[in-house]
């Protein structure tokens, strides 16, 4: 519809005072709604016969999920993938706490050092602890099968509407 309206304009045929959109035919404003098929969330690879990874999440509540992921998978897109409690709100960009998850300690030291971005991010999680990380930050990779995450009771996603 926008097509026809600018044509309108650039032709002189829409004027101040006048209703554009009465001289575009009837059946150009009745357009039949279509959806596509929803995107979904975690863009998981699916894993290789014998190299599958396995992942597991504690949920708020207290509930062990455990999965078989491929090598390069983050753990907020195996979380989002699997419709678990993980928000995400900059969508795996490092740059809110959404993902904060707590990592078990055996498998912490594994994961490599965060970087300041993550540092500064992980500084307004609530909840941190000293094995806290960001789950858009942890990349699954083979010395990583096995890896235990909890996600924390809260997370705290920061709005503008928070600074006024």
């Amino acid at each position: 519809m926008f097509r026809y309206s600018s044509r309108l304009i650039s032709s002189g045929l829409a004027r101040a005072g006048t209703r554009p959109w009465a001289t575009v035919p009837t059946i150009l404003i009745a357009r039949s709604f279509h959806q596509n098929r929803p995107l979904l969330h975690g863009h998981l690879h699916k894993p290789k016969p014998g190299e599958e990874l396995h992942c597991t999440i504690i949920t708020k509540d207290g509930k062990q999920f455990t999965y078989e992921v491929a090598e390069g998978d983050n753990i907020l897109d195996i979380a989002q993938a699997h419709n678990l409690d993980m928000e995400g709100a900059c969508g795996g960009s490092c740059a809110c706490s959404t993902c904060h998850v707590v990592v078990d300690p055996e498998f912490y030291d594994e994961i490599p050092e965060p970087d300041d971005d993550e540092n500064d991010m992980l500084d307004l999680a609530f909840g941190l602890t000293e094995t806290s990380r960001l789950g858009c930050q942890i990349i699954m990779t083979k010395k990583l099968d096995g890896i235990r995450v909890a996600l924390p009771a809260m997370t705290r996603n920061l709005q503008s509407k928070d600074f006024s």
